[in-house]
Formats: structure tokens, C-alpha cells, sequence
């Protein structure tokens, strides 16, 4: 084994053990468009609490002052960062009234995680 790079340990594979191979085809380009706008929507604290809070939310769903309370932010910071997820495609929206309630969009999640990581797939009960 070759000396750990920032404590990560490095395998040695030497000119005898390489056989190098096909990765296979690329994502389409309008897909990597997509992929990319879902995960740097999510690359976010706050997106991600947000995205946490409404998964643990008893009925799935919540509105946005539900949101503003348990992020201790203003509303309108909540409602960008709200955009940003629904635009992604990540989030559905409900207007109700004058309260917008947003609930995940799961089958979004696993057409990320299908074509984001497709090996996963096989290997993961998710």
C-alpha cells in the first residue's frame, strides 16, 4: 500500500494488475445539465436541513412558515432557497390560500440517484 495521501490510504496497483477498460458511454449532455442543476441545488446547508426537515415531517409536507421557525431564517431567504429546490425539480410546491406548501418529489430523488450513480442501483436496498 502506498503512503496515505491526507490520511486517505492509496491502493498500489502496478502496470501488471492495470487492464485498462471501457468506462462505457456518457451521460447525454442535457442530463448532465440536469444532474448537475439537482446536486448543486442540494449542495447547500440550508437546502439540505430544508430537505431533511420536510422528510421528517409527519404528512410529508410543509409550509413555508413551518421553515422560516425551525431555520431561524427570514422568510424570504427561505422562499430562495424553496426556488432553487423546486426549480431543480427536487421539490413540488402547493399554493394554499397565501401559504405555498412544499413536499419532496421522491421519484425526482431516485432519477438522480439512477443516473448520478447508476452501480448503486444494483448494490443498494434504497
Amino acid at each position: 500500500m502506498a503512503t496515505p495521501l491526507a490520511g486517505i490510504p492509496i491502493e498500489d496497483v502496478s502496470e501488471e494488475h492495470c487492464v485498462p477498460c471501457s468506462p462505457g458511454r456518457l451521460i447525454d449532455r442535457d442530463e448532465v445539465e440536469t444532474l448537475t442543476a439537482q446536486l448543486k441545488a442540494m449542495a447547500d446547508q440550508t437546502r439540505l436541513q430544508i430537505v431533511h426537515l420536510i422528510d421528517k415531517a409527519p404528512a410529508g409536507e410543509l409550509c413555508v412558515c413551518d421553515l422560516t421557525d425551525s431555520l431561524d431564517l427570514a422568510q424570504p431567504t427561505v422562499s430562495r432557497h424553496l426556488k432553487i429546490l423546486t426549480t431543480a425539480g427536487l421539490l413540488r410546491r402547493e399554493q394554499r390560500g397565501t401559504w405555498a406548501w412544499f413536499s419532496i418529489r421522491w421519484d425526482a430523488l431516485q432519477e438522480l440517484r439512477k443516473h448520478a450513480f447508476p452501480r448503486g442501483i444494483d448494490c443498494s436496498p434504497f
